[in-house]
Parts: structure tokens; C-alpha cells; sequence
């Protein structure tokens, strides 16, 4: 894998990437591991919540730190990097975006995806969206989330059979970074991971994303309050000062 810049955003350290880099970046690294039985690249993403919960937890920030690449989900993190950093980030790599900045170059190259999370339902309406968007891109399988430990080794040997070049992983945060951290030796069939939190529930049309202007002024969580208030409103009034502080103190 070519080498990718990082800087310190909130305390992390974030790719300096834009969507169609990151895609490009996960696509190669996979095409270069098949047929070699390596581990796979690791690939998450960072919001202001995260931010929080990894400085206030050293559990969850050690199996962020365990990913090889880490994007900025959240305009805030971008918007922070060009206040504070000499290289600032060039645009927010919002998983919701980057599914289709990587489906349009896999449709194209043939390389193949595998989706893990959510219900039964939701993940099978995730692909039949997918696949009615990108009618060539190659599924070589998906199953839902609720993994039990008795079944995990037979789910990770049945995605290894399937040799997918990127499983899409969305259990939520820290579920689906536990999953890897235990799994990531293990799936050596797969060439990227990419943990993915929300995103099939936006794919199945079970949630809708916020307003253009709201993404880009960095309000999209509002949208999410809004949309889950009984959920979210607490999570996000308690994170969100707190990752506004680190995004101030803990950016380079």
C-alpha cells in the first residue's frame, strides 16, 4: 500500500484522503492480496463521538489505533484541521459516500463486496439497493450483524470461502471494531475491511440522511436528533462539548 499522510485530529490520527483516494487506496490493497492469504487492510472512520469515547475510554481507542487507516467521518473534524493543521484534510469521507465512490470503481474493475450487519431485512434491502444502483457490481455474499460468539468462527470461515475484496462491516460503534480486533489475523480470504456503523440502515431506507446544507455545515447530527431523539439526544449533548474541546486542543 502506497503511503498515506496522517495528522492528529481530536486526538487521533486521521488519513489525509478524499473519497475517491480512499476507495482507490482500499481497492488496490485488495487486489494486490489475492490469492496471498495475508491480512486484509483496516479501514474506520472517526466523528466527534468517537473522539469522545475514545479519550474517555483507552479500551475503545486501542482498537481504533489497531486500524491501519482512519477517515473523518464529521465535517467538524475537517473543518478543525484547516483552523489548526498545516495539512488540513481535503473533504469528509463519510462512509454514506464512500460505498459508491468504491461500488462505481468496483462495478467497473470487478471486484466484489461483502455486507455484514444489521437485521435480516435490512441487510438484503442494503444489496438489492446496491445492486439496483450498480447493476454489475459483484456480491459474493451478506449476512446480518447479530453474531453470537458460537457462531463467529463459522461466519468468519464462510467470508473467507467468499473471498470478498472489501467486507463492509456495520454492527455500530465499538461492536463492529471488536469484531475486527478479534477477527483481522483470521480473515485472511478478504483484501479491506471497512467498518461502516449506520450505513445499511441508510442503504435499506430505513434511515435518511440529512439535507445537503446540513452535512456541509456540520449539523447533520441535529438532523440525526431529529430524526432519534429518545436514542440520541443525550449522547449527542454529552459528546459533543467534549469532542469540540478536543477537536480545539488536539489537533496538528
Amino acid at each position: 500500500m502506497k503511503e498515506i499522510q496522517q495528522i492528529t485530529v481530536g486526538g487521533l490520527p486521521i488519513a489525509v484522503e478524499d473519497c475517491d483516494g480512499a476507495a482507490r487506496t482500499m481497492l488496490d490493497f485488495a487486489y494486490d492480496c489475492r490469492g496471498k492469504e495475508q491480512r486484509p487492510l483496516y479501514v474506520t472512520s472517526a466523528n466527534g463521538q468517537v473522539l469522545s469515547i475514545c479519550a474517555r475510554d483507552k479500551e475503545i481507542e486501542d482498537l481504533f489505533l489497531k486500524a491501519d487507516l482512519i477517515h473523518a467521518d464529521g465535517t467538524p473534524l475537517v473543518k478543525a484541521s484547516h483552523l489548526l493543521s498545516k495539512t488540513p484534510l481535503p473533504e469528509r469521507v463519510a462512509t454514506t459516500d464512500l460505498i459508491h465512490n468504491a461500488a462505481r470503481l468496483a462495478e467497473k474493475e470487478k471486484a466484489t463486496f461483502y455486507f455484514l450487519g444489521a437485521t435480516d431485512e435490512g441487510i438484503k434491502l442494503a444489496v438489492e439497493t446496491m445492486q439496483r444502483l450498480y447493476p454489475d457490481l459483484q456480491f459474493v455474499g451478506y449476512r446480518n450483524g447479530y453474531v453470537t460468539p458460537q457462531e463467529e468462527a463459522e461466519v468468519v470461515a464462510r467470508i473467507n470461502e467468499a473471498k470478498p475484496d472489501i467486507l463492509w462491516i456495520g454492527m455500530g460503534v465499538p461492536l463492529e471494531q471488536r469484531f475486527v480486533a478479534r477477527n483481522l489475523e483470521k480473515l485472511t480470504g478478504v483484501g479491506a475491511i471497512k467498518t461502516s456503523g449506520g450505513l445499511f440502515d441508510f442503504l435499506s431506507g430505513k434511515n435518511a440522511r440529512a439535507p445537503q446544507w446540513m452535512q456541509d455545515v456540520g449539523l447533520e447530527w441535529a438532523y440525526r436528533i431529529y430524526q432519534e431523539p429518545g436514542r440520541l439526544f443525550w449522547r449527542y449533548l454529552t459528546t459533543n462539548p467534549h469532542a469540540l474541546w478536543l477537536l480545539l486542543t488536539r489537533t496538528c
